[in-house]
Order: structure tokens, then C-alpha cells, then sequence
């Protein structure tokens, strides 16, 4: 695609390529459409004059409970925790160099499902836990499991630095770890309580208020202008650490504080909704490949992992004439693309 004409001011260059520009737009077009049919169907339809005349208040009692209270902030939540995972999948490939790493190889969501799923079962398990865990609550708790497990994948992979590699081969043994304290939680629980920590696991939009919204519009509103001030440094990173240096980046403090920003970003989406799989793993790889950049973009990134969850939503709402998890429809579309980029680095790998 042709680039347009660069921008020149003083000793600072700056050369436009169109398409990197236009993708994020026609996505971010794309994503309105969406999020409007999301609004619009469910068991009460309603037309688009509809739901505008709710959100100026034109509305009867009953229909802006629909909207204000049930679709948008549902709706809302899955497009924002979509962006997050979206910029935290693109961070994390852009620092390790792997388009097979994603905030699940962090310790991020399987952390925070421990954390979840042991708020379940102690608080009504065990007395003496159950005052503590009810104090806490799930998406705290599943906030603080992601991050412990995350801060203890970076420990074990500091050897006087964290190379990309090294961070991937120890937190693929973190995630087992944690995975396997998830499943011997559910073990212990009762039924009651492993039917609704399977649920909260799989990844569940169902129900999701102004309360779950917040905070992951407060990350974002913080941590992706900070991703954007670091993606300089994000693109110094795709080489080696002397190279890195060279280019005048100081290269632990770069790494730690953009992996820090990816994992808080995954984290909170985690906490509000439960660990959509494939999301992270899958959208910086479809912005890349459509904006045709060096390495995942950060915007493309967001806007299409926000387009992801939004399509996902309104599939497991509306096709099957009962709702599924968001979840499950994320991972049936994500399975098909992990196994063609399995396949493709095989080949690279051969080549």
C-alpha cells in the first residue's frame, strides 16, 4: 500500500505508511456496528430509534432498565476487556519475540483463576477462611492471583536479567502449577461451588454491571497512553540486549515496566469477567498481519481484540438459543488459529 508523505520537523522525521492508519479505522467502524446489534438484540429486540431514545432519556422505565442496567454495561465491559487483552497480548509477543506468548504464558489468568476459584471454595468450605474471602471478594482476589503468579514468573526467570525466552519456558511451568491448584481446589469444593467456579472460569460476560466496568476502563484510561509512550522502547526490544543498549534504552527497566503494564492490563480484564481464552494470544497477530507491521501495533491491537469479544458476546448470546460463556466461543475460534501458528512457526523453524 502506497505510504504517504513524511512529516518533517527539525532533526525529527516521521514517515506515515497508510495502511497501519486505515486498519485500525475500518476495525474501530466495524466495532461500533457490533456494539450497537449488541445493544439492539436479546430477548426484548429493539430498533436502533429504540435504544437512542433511551440514551437520551426518552425512554419508558423498562426499556432503560434493559439498556442501562443489562446490555450496555454488559456490552461496554466486553469491549473494553477485549481492548485489554488486546494491548497485553501485544506487549507480551513484542518483548519475548514469540507470536505463541500471551499474558496465560505470564501466569496472568491461570493465577487469577486460583485466586477465584479459592475464594469459592474456602469462603463457604472452610469457616475460618470464609469471613477473610468474603472480604475480599472474586474479582479482588482473582486480581491479586494474577499478579503474584505473574511476579513470580518474572522472580524465577531474573537471572541478572529476564531474556524473552527464558520468560516463556518458566512461565509455561508456572501456568501448569497454577493450573493444577485450580483443578484440586474444585476437587475439595462441593458441587454447588465447583458449578459456579467452572463457570466463572470458562470466561462469563452474564451479568456484568457498571461495578465491572470501572476498573478496566480506569486501567485502560492509565496504562495504554503509557504503553503508547512506551512502544519506542517496545521496538527497541525486538533486537538483542547490546544492540538494545546501544540505541541508548536502558534495557531491565524498558522490559519491567512494560511487562508490568501487560500484566495489570490482564489482570483486571481477568478480575471482570474471567479469563477469555485466545484473545490475548490471537488479536496482535490479526492486527499485525492486516496493518503489516514489523510488530504487533498497540491501537490495531486493542480495537481488534475489543471487535473479538464484542462478535464472541453476541454469537454465544443470540446463535444457539441458550447463551454460552464468552469464553467458549473465544476458544472455539481460537483453537483453529493456535494450530495454524503452531504450523507456521514449525515451518519457520524448519526453513
Amino acid at each position: 500500500m502506497t505510504a504517504l508523505p513524511g512529516l518533517k520537523l527539525g532533526p525529527v522525521g516521521l514517515r506515515f505508511r497508510l495502511r497501519p492508519l486505515v486498519v485500525p479505522l475500518i476495525a474501530l467502524a466495524v466495532t461500533v456496528f457490533v456494539v450497537a446489534l449488541n445493544i439492539r438484540l436479546g430477548d426484548f429486540p429493539m430498533s436502533v430509534g429504540d435504544v437512542l431514545r433511551v440514551l437520551v432519556g426518552g425512554a419508558d422505565a423498562a426499556e432503560q432498565y434493559i439498556v442501562f442496567d443489562l446490555r450496555l454495561p454488559r456490552t461496554l465491559t466486553g469491549l473494553l476487556i477485549g481492548a485489554a487483552f488486546g494491548v497485553s497480548g501485544a506487549i507480551t509477543q513484542a518483548i519475548s519475540r514469540n507470536p505463541l506468548a500471551s499474558p496465560d504464558v505470564l501466569g496472568v489468568t491461570p493465577g487469577a483463576s486460583a485466586g477465584a476459584v479459592g475464594v469459592i471454595v474456602l469462603a463457604s468450605t472452610y469457616g475460618g477462611a470464609a469471613s477473610i474471602a468474603a472480604a475480599i471478594g472474586l474479582p479482588v482476589a482473582a486480581l491479586i492471583g494474577g499478579l503474584l503468579s505473574a511476579a513470580l514468573v518474572y522472580l524465577l526467570a531474573w537471572r541478572r536479567g529476564v531474556d524473552g525466552y527464558r520468560l516463556v519456558l518458566v512461565g509455561i511451568g508456572v501456568q501448569a502449577f497454577m493450573l493444577n491448584l485450580t483443578y484440586w481446589l474444585l476437587t475439595i469444593g462441593d458441587i454447588s461451588q465447583a458449578g459456579q467456579a467452572l463457570v466463572w472460569i470458562t470466561g462469563s460476560l452474564n451479568g456484568r454491571s457498571w461495578g465491572d466496568l470501572i476498573p478496566v476502563a480506569v486501567a485502560l484510561a492509565l496504562f495504554l497512553p503509557l504503553s503508547l509512550v512506551g512502544a519506542h522502547a517496545l521496538g527497541a526490544l525486538q533486537f538483542d540486549d547490546d544492540t538494545v543498549r546501544n540505541l541508548g534504552t536502558r534495557v531491565e527497566l524498558s522490559r519491567f515496566a512494560l511487562i508490568l503494564i501487560a500484566v495489570i492490563l490482564a489482570a483486571i480484564a481477568t478480575a471482570a469477567a474471567g479469563p477469555v481464552f485466545f484473545v490475548a494470544l490471537a488479536t496482535p497477530q490479526i492486527a499485525q498481519r492486516l496493518a503489516g507491521t514489523a510488530r504487533p501495533p498497540l491501537v490495531a491491537s486493542a480495537i481488534i481484540g475489543a471487535l473479538l469479544v464484542s462478535v464472541s458476546d453476541l454469537v454465544a448470546r443470540t446463535a444457539f438459543g441458550i447463551e454460552l460463556p464468552v469464553g467458549v466461543v473465544t476458544a472455539v475460534l481460537g483453537a483453529p488459529y493456535l494450530m495454524f501458528l503452531i504450523i507456521r512457526k514449525r515451518r519457520e523453524v524448519r526453513a
